[in-house]
């Protein structure tokens, strides 16, 4: 029987959890009993724990909202299913395929080892491109995909098999997620291809991506890390939380003006939780010196990652999401996470740098040492990766753009510095 007030959460065919609303809509939470037994926590702010997870704490309700997506794509799914705009209704549609390894189902469903894609043709794909990823009338009613990706830009999971692409059904696993050019603003798919190629070329992990153009439209082929191959030639889900779930922030609160997290609070629960911290907290360091330096100002709590792994003790995901947003004149340059409580990039000063190591509580010296190594590294890249690109995929003029935004940044962080 169908209970529309409850939804389970499973991780493969196991049952994890139930979740249910309360009259406001705001979630609750409890693992089962065998979970409990056998399992993980799913998030830092949700342990294990034989009580309940009440919707008044908000624990829960943050960490399951976080999955869904934001903005004008959550908008395009609520117009496209005629559901509900609520938090509830979206993870009742479109959860068995999220973020990381859980699926979340209606009571009455079960999920399955065996799965079903329906495979792209070309005619398919312009579809896709055209619609901004929005799958839903390449199949009937009856079979429509279950996608949740987070995040404010149009994208879709799919399964590639390195030669063709096939759309997931129901609650199957995809492999990678295609992501759109934006209205007004169709430079984003190759100044997001070329920023992670850059972070790449200087040490950065970052995710493996693709810049593909189809009947006149870029997009971009993005390899999933949440999820590796199987010795049967299938998929397992990796388990991963955003920082916004990790520190039980709402998705809302991504931006630190914004009431959100500080990236010290990223660095400290990394230090805090990180197999491998040495290595996570130097990525992270860098990661956020490249943001200051190369222009991008959206990295925020949303756009890094745990990912659990097969062990219970997480690292720190590959880097994703990085763009030279400062090349986009319409957009704020204010960065997401400030550096010494400074957010404009042309305001930040060597004290402010010195704050911001007091802030990480590590030394000003070795900070200072990762900025003067990563300008060397972007203006000995820079040209090299354009050239790279245009080889590849032709003249792109705005690139020029991005060239000028990282070359000032460099110049005038590396005179502050002496270099």
């Amino acid at each position: 029987m169908t209970n529309h007030e409850h939804l389970n959460v499973w991780h493969g065919l196991e049952l994890v959890a139930n979740i249910w609303r309360n009259a406001a809509g705001i979630m609750g939470f409890r693992y089962t009993e065998d979970w409990m037994a056998t399992g993980f926590p799913i998030s830092q702010q949700l342990p294990l724990t034989t009580q309940e997870y009440l919707p008044g704490t908000g624990k829960a309700h943050q960490f399951f909202a976080n999955l869904l997506p934001e903005a004008g794509a959550r908008d395009h799914i609520v117009r496209d299913l005629k559901i509900s705009n609520s938090d509830f209704e979206l993870l009742r549609a479109i959860g068995g395929e999220c973020a990381g390894a859980l699926s979340i189902l209606p009571t009455e469903r079960e999920p399955t080892d065996t799965f079903s894609y329906k495979r792209l043709d070309q005619t398919d794909l312009i579809t896709l491109l055209k619609r901004k990823g929005q799958p839903f009338y390449l199949t009937s009613r009856d079979d429509r995909p279950r996608l949740s990706l987070a995040g404010a830009q149009d994208k879709c999971p799919i399964l590639f098999d390195g030669t063709d692409s096939f759309l997931p059904l129901d609650s199957a696993p995809s492999s990678h997620i295609l992501k759109f050019e934006i209205a007004g603003y169709r430079n984003i798919p190759a100044y997001e291809y070329f920023l992670i190629k850059l972070a790449q070329s200087i040490g950065l992990p970052v995710v493996d991506i693709h810049l593909k153009k189809q009947d006149r439209h870029y997009y971009l082929l993005i390899k999933r890390y949440d999820r590796i191959p199987d010795p049967k030639g299938g998929l397992i889900r990796l388990h991963q939380e955003d920082f916004c779930q990790a520190l039980g922030m709402s998705y809302d609160k991504k931006y630190q003006q914004e009431g959100g997290s500080s990236f010290q609070a990223c660095y400290q629960l990394t230090r805090e939780v990180s197999a491998d911290p040495i290595t996570d907290l130097e990525h992270l360091l860098r990661w956020q010196i490249f943001n200051v330096l190369a222009g991008n100002s959206d990295g925020h709590a949303k756009n890094i990652s745990l990912l659990y792994g097969k062990g219970d003790q997480p690292r720190l995901a590959p880097f994703y999401d990085l763009v030279c947003t400062r090349a986009i004149e319409r957009l704020d340059v204010n960065l997401a996470f400030s550096v010494g409580g400074i957010y404009n990039p042309n305001n930040i000063m060597l004290t402010h740098w010195q704050q911001f190591a007091a802030d990480c509580g590590i030394r000003f010296p070795y900070l200072i040492g990762l900025i003067r190594e990563m300008i060397l590294g972007l203006e000995t890249n820079l040209v090299k990766i354009q050239s790279v690109f245009e080889a590849t995929h032709g003249p792109y003029p705005a690139l020029s753009r991005i060239n000028q935004v990282i070359t000032k940044q460099c110049k005038r962080v590396g005179r502050q510095l002496e270099l």
